[in-house]
């Protein structure tokens, strides 16, 4: 709805159709006019009466939404999720990728060693090319970080009165066409996008019924804890997902018949077993006690 007159969108070009000269005003009418009409979508404008938080932006695919924005960071030693914001989706990385970083840092500062001394903080900060701007860099390289951020193709900079964020820039530029930033970059594509593949295609979190920043961040949380628990059962059992439990057990069932056949086989020549034919009776005691087994008779002769 209209934030300054609090109308619908329908009732709002229905004015602008009456105002253009058409009386009663058709779909088509409204749709011709909706069409020609410049700067349709503002968020200084716009915002839905149900989802506040929600923001009119531009997907990837070309189409216009209201949506939120989830960011991720990760380390890239063990793949874990270490950060999660939900942020307005009509904000830029560089202006949303320095308050991931920072819930990153917050976070990471509460781990401990077992024996309750603080983790240190890696130096290194690896992201695509969204996040790459001057600013970003500068502010980075001041608080003591190693840049790894992707750099855009541009036109050639102008550095006249900015002499901090050239040699800020061309830090950044030096590192990353080195064997080390090329080796980073390759390893946040995988564990990083690993993340969004598991929360938002395979997880099915693209679309959400769910309204404002608080209820979605608690919902990414729960999801991408899951995504934590897995690695960590992966370094106990070797097994981090319920479908490779799966896998596991029908190793071991496999594993388990052939060590008894193989063992019926070393007791008994092989040829013996041609004409056999395995039947399975169930003897029933003649005093049914509670802890009873069921007697098994095996390998009678076939006709």
């Amino acid at each position: 709805m209209r934030r300054d007159t609090g109308e619908g969108y329908h009732a709002f070009l229905t004015q602008l159709a009456v105002t253009s000269g058409i009386e009663t005003p058709t779909r088509a009418d409204l749709a011709r006019v909706d069409r020609t009409r410049k700067k349709k979508g503002s968020n200084e404008d716009w915002t839905s009466p149900t989802d506040p938080d929600a923001k009119i932006t531009k997907m990837k695919d070309g189409r216009t939404h209201l949506a939120h924005k989830a960011e991720h960071a990760v380390d890239l030693d063990t793949g874990a999720v270490v950060a999660v914001t939900v942020q307005d989706a009509h904000r830029g990385d560089t202006s949303t990728f320095p308050d991931t970083l920072a819930e990153a840092v917050d976070q990471l500062d509460q781990v401990r060693t077992p024996d309750g001394a603080p983790v240190p903080l890696g130096d290194d900060v690896v992201t695509d090319k969204g996040g790459h701007s001057r600013a970003v860099l500068l502010d980075l390289q001041q608080a003591g970080f190693r840049t790894y951020v992707s750099e855009p193709a541009r036109r050639p900079h102008r550095w006249r009165g900015q002499l901090a964020a050239r040699d800020a820039v061309y830090a950044n530029r030096r590192r990353i066409r080195g064997p080390r930033g090329l080796a980073l970059l390759r390893r946040r594509g995988e564990l990083l996008e690993h993340t969004f593949a598991h929360a938002y295609d395979t997880g099915a979190m693209r679309r959400t019924h769910l309204r404002g920043h608080d209820n979605i961040l608690k919902r990414v949380l729960v999801h991408l804890g899951a995504f934590n628990l897995g690695l960590l059962m992966r370094q106990l059992v070797g097994v981090g997902t319920p479908r490779g439990l799966q896998d596991r057990a029908a190793a071991v069932c496999t594993t388990l018949t052939t060590a008894w056949t193989r063992l019926v086989h070393a007791i008994v020549p092989w040829g013996a077993l041609n004409d056999l034919t395995v039947v399975m009776v169930a003897v029933a005691p003649s005093t049914p006690t509670p802890d009873h087994r069921l007697g098994i008779v095996a390998f009678t002769p076939g006709c």
